[in-house]
């Protein structure tokens, strides 16, 4: 059946049941993961299937889905993919463009939410050799595609190029990178004109309390992605961001976890501005600590 370039199939909230409800074992998870990419490697456009996110990175738990990465030489047609998704699911939404272009559904037997990611193999060739090679920062999540091909587990691999890709991707973390996260992070923390303590100051004085909150999650993401340089670990993504850097990060700043869940909490006492602020400064003044003990400082 042709599906149009959004299609979706919706059932009653309660079709979606955790894996614990359904009391999914983890061969079960294996043995559906291993489905789903045998449907896809019968596909002339792929290159790949790996499986990533959080059931690859020792993190899952009973709410975890499947995060699937399709690798193509070519798009996949629509209707293709819609196909494939009703072979599994009578819930599900197709062509999904929001982020990555993608399909979501859930699974009929499980209830276990399934994400297929499309990428161009030369795309993620191209987001490996822009950090491992040229050493190219950005504002936050600087590594995290790198990680994620780390931590992806290969269900299909034609011509062995997605094993080629991760032989790429293990090497140590280039000196030159850390410096250019760092050097791409930092300054917009609180010491340029236009830093992010400032801009929340200045929201601050208007009220406006969504500024407020978007600059803040700015400035963590910039904090996180400077934590993981420094301790030469790839940037592991959005989730679980305190818990991973607890997990693997030798060199954190003082206080990190209690500083973090200190300033997110200020927001609701948004009456009190100055708290907010305070807040903000001592999560950096600790992260100052950290980078001057590393020499990373003049």
């Amino acid at each position: 059946m042709y599906c149009p370039p959004f299609f979706a199939v919706m059932m009653p909230e309660d079709y979606s049941l955790s894996n614990a409800e359904k009391a999914v074992s983890s061969q079960q998870i294996s043995s559906l993961a291993d489905s789903i990419a045998a449907e896809f490697s019968k596909l002339p456009q792929v290159v790949a299937v790996a499986l990533s996110g959080s059931q690859t990175s020792d993190i899952s738990d009973d709410l975890s889905d499947l995060d699937f990465y399709v690798y193509v030489s070519a798009e996949i047609p629509v209707e293709i993919r819609c196909d494939i998704a009703k072979k599994f699911s009578d819930r599900l939404e197709i062509n999904n463009q929001f982020w990555e272009p993608g399909d979501e559904w859930i699974d009929k037997n499980y209830g276990i939410g399934i994400d297929i990611m499309y990428r161009s193999a030369a795309w993620i060739e191209e987001q490996l050799n822009s950090v491992l090679v040229k050493h190219q920062a950005s504002v936050g999540y600087s590594t995290c595609f790198w990680w994620n091909v780390l931590k992806s587990k290969p269900l299909y691999d034609t011509d062995n190029w997605f094993r080629q890709l991760r032989v790429t991707a293990t090497q140590p973390y280039p000196e030159a990178l850390r410096q250019a996260v760092i050097a791409k992070n930092y300054p917009i923390l609180r010491n340029n004109i236009s830093a992010y303590t400032h801009q929340i100051e200045s929201a601050t004085r208007r009220n406006d309390f969504v500024s407020i909150n978007h600059r803040i999650a700015a400035l963590i993401a910039s904090y996180f992605d400077i934590i993981f340089a420094v301790n030469y670990l790839p940037h592991p993504g959005e989730k679980r961001l305190v818990q991973l850097a607890n997990k693997f990060c030798e060199k954190l700043p003082k206080n990190m976890e209690q500083d973090i869940n200190s300033l997110i909490v200020s927001l609701a006492a948004i009456e009190n501005k100055q708290y907010i602020l305070e807040k903000t400064n001592a999560l950096i003044d600790s992260l100052d600590e950290l980078l001057l003990t590393e020499k990373l400082l003049s």
